[in-house]
């Protein structure tokens, strides 16, 4: 068998499997409210007087109860047992605390031993006994949002937190939250003609809802009303204000909707660190001006004080305040604050060490986490060009020294002697006639030109932008 809340896995059946270590869970999520129990590792004898009270937790701990162990049973941690109950029927829970812990928890509680209160325990829990609270423990949702809505139908200003069936199904128990006194009478009736079972209302507050519920906190902790806390004191404004905490609702406030409980944890230490700094302190008298009080740093122990036309805060120590005050009393003015102030400590001068990290988000550029964008795939054209290049490239590369070396591009390449006397006569010419297509002058005037076809003047020239140092001409 395993609790509502086990986080330990499914089953072939879709149901968690339980803890399975003999009687201890190590997710936490058995019991809450728990008790450490320092006596398991201690081998205590079973004698009367130390078996005579036992804790029973009810829904995982949310409520728990003491209860008198009539029938001297051998009872253990998270043993399963059925208990007595005050309007008829029995109740089942797991046993939270047994030995001489109970006693104490009776102690802390101011309980007495001779209560005529006190419920006993009738036996261990069977099979039959289990299965029936598995069945009731399962209709505790369906009935609560059934219930929302009927006491929502009868425009009731109240909400109903939880609900709990008792262990043999014929009770229920409905928690609820209400500002104003609330006349349900008219709501028990219809809840016993729906649900077909004893009602019991508990009016709780908003704390106590929370506590049963549960939740993780703003500190990423689960709730200590939950977990741990039990006795709920009042907490206010000033609790925050003793601490130097902005009065901001939602950042004070809980899951519960009021201030936070642990506004008061540290609250006597800063009580304490209060006594020795001065009461009513707004400003004091210089000479260079009246200076108001800012901030204070109560457990540096400093003030700071700032002029009303400058924006610089002058940090003075507590003691160097009351001097100023007694002063100020006796009508003398200091020159300035300056000579009583002392540098604010920084980050930098509190950490004895600075830690050296290696910054591995700066390692990261935008850039390189956007998308790249896709090359446009190269024609024909383009390879060729690329082709010829690299063969040009490792031309020069296996030229020897001795050879003379290319010209720069942006250098006129010489003339030949053929172009030079085809120059003059092309000046003469119409420039908007077209030359012949089929006759050319010049390679029948000199037939070794075509042997060359660098040197034809007609064919056009390569496009070396792209391509590395050519070959010289050699003729």
């Amino acid at each position: 068998m395993s609790c509502n809340g086990c986080t330990s896995g499914a089953g072939k059946d879709g149901k968690p499997t339980g803890c399975k270590s003999n009687g201890s869970c190590s997710s936490g999520g058995c019991n809450r409210l728990n008790t450490y129990d320092w006596l398991s590792g201690i081998a205590v004898g079973y004698d009367d007087e130390i078996t005579r009270f036992v804790e029973v937790s009810f829904k995982n701990g949310s409520r728990k109860e003491i209860f008198r162990n009539t029938n001297k049973l051998l009872i253990d941690t998270h043993d399963v047992v059925v208990v007595d109950v005050e309007m008829g029927g029995y109740n089942v829970g797991v046993a939270s605390l047994t030995g001489e812990l109970v006693r104490l928890q009776m102690k802390r509680k101011r309980i007495q031993e001779n209560n005529a209160n006190i419920r006993s325990v009738l036996r261990k829990a069977s099979e039959n006994d289990q299965n029936k609270w598995e069945e009731a423990s399962k209709r505790d949702k369906e009935t609560m949002v059934r219930a929302r809505a009927i006491a929502r139908s009868l425009n009731l200003d109240m909400k109903i937190g939880d609900v709990e069936f008792q262990g043999d199904g014929k009770k229920a128990t409905f928690y609820y939250i209400a500002e104003d006194r609330v006349d349900f009478r008219e709501l028990i009736k219809a809840y016993a003609t729906e649900f077909k079972v004893k009602v019991e209302m508990n009016h709780i507050g908003a704390r106590q809802e929370a506590a049963r519920i549960g939740g993780i906190g703003s500190c990423g902790r689960e709730l200590c009303c939950s977990t741990w806390l039990t006795e709920f004191k009042s907490v206010t404004t000033s609790a925050a204000r003793y601490q130097n905490l902005s009065i901001n609702q939602a950042k004070l406030s809980g899951q519960c909707g009021r201030l936070k409980c642990c506004l008061n944890y540290e609250l006597d230490t800063y009580l304490d660190a209060l006594i020795d700094f001065p009461k009513n302190v707004e400003k004091l008298e210089t000479e260079g001006g009246t200076a108001y009080l800012m901030k204070t740093d109560i457990f540096r122990r400093l003030m700071f004080f700032a002029y009303k036309e400058k924006n610089i805060f002058h940090p003075v120590p507590v003691d160097k305040v009351k001097e100023i005050i007694e002063m100020n009393k006796n009508g003398v003015k200091p020159a300035d604050l300056g000579s009583f102030a002392v540098k604010a400590p920084t980050r930098k001068t509190d950490v004895e060490e600075e830690l050296k990290y290696a910054d591995v988000v700066g390692q990261t550029t935008l850039e390189s986490l956007t998308t790249k964008k896709k090359k446009k795939s190269k024609g024909r054209g383009d390879r060729d060009k690329d082709r010829g290049g690299d063969r040009n490239q490792n031309r020069s590369a296996t030229e020897k020294p001795n050879q003379p070396t290319a010209k720069p591009q942006n250098q006129p390449k010489p003339l030949q002697s053929s172009e030079r006397k085809q120059q003059p006569q092309q000046q003469k010419q119409n420039p908007n006639q077209r030359p012949p297509k089929k006759q050319n002058s010049n390679q029948k005037s000199n037939p070794n030109q075509n042997k060359n076809p660098n040197q034809n003047t007609n064919r056009p020239k390569p496009n070396r932008d792209d391509s590395g140092p050519t070959r010289p001409s050699i003729g």
